[in-house]
């Protein structure tokens, strides 16, 4: 089955729910994907992100949680990323607060409360 797709023409707000899913275009609003998520280059994504494994070379501002996280050359990422795994390629740039390793995925959201 194809990844649903924002084209490179495209500029989609709202959330976007599914298995895979690839951003060539412009993404604004929420994105929850059971499978992979690519944000291709020249894509401008700004959002709260939940999936199980992220490639990036395009722009990303916001809040991304996920199981695998891919930074290609041309990426540029602002916001939070908690990630179980990261791999980050010469050339990517990764600016904000950074959750990596196996208590990413247990880390209680920044301002829940604990008790």
């Amino acid at each position: 089955m194809a990844p649903t797709s924002v084209d490179a023409d495209a500029q989609f707000e709202g959330i976007l729910n599914g298995k895979d899913a690839q951003i060539l275009g412009r993404f604004k609003g929420e994105i929850l994907v059971t499978g992979k998520l690519v944000i291709g280059e020249g894509a401008r994504v700004d959002a709260k992100v939940t999936a199980d494994v992220v490639e990036i070379s395009g722009g990303f501002k916001g809040e991304l949680s996920t199981r695998a996280l891919v930074l290609l050359e041309k990426a540029r990422v602002d916001g939070s990323v908690e990630a179980k795994s990261l791999s980050v390629r010469d050339g990517a740039q990764l600016n904000g607060a950074v959750n990596v390793g196996a208590a990413a995925a247990a880390a209680p959201a920044r301002g829940a409360a604990t008790g």
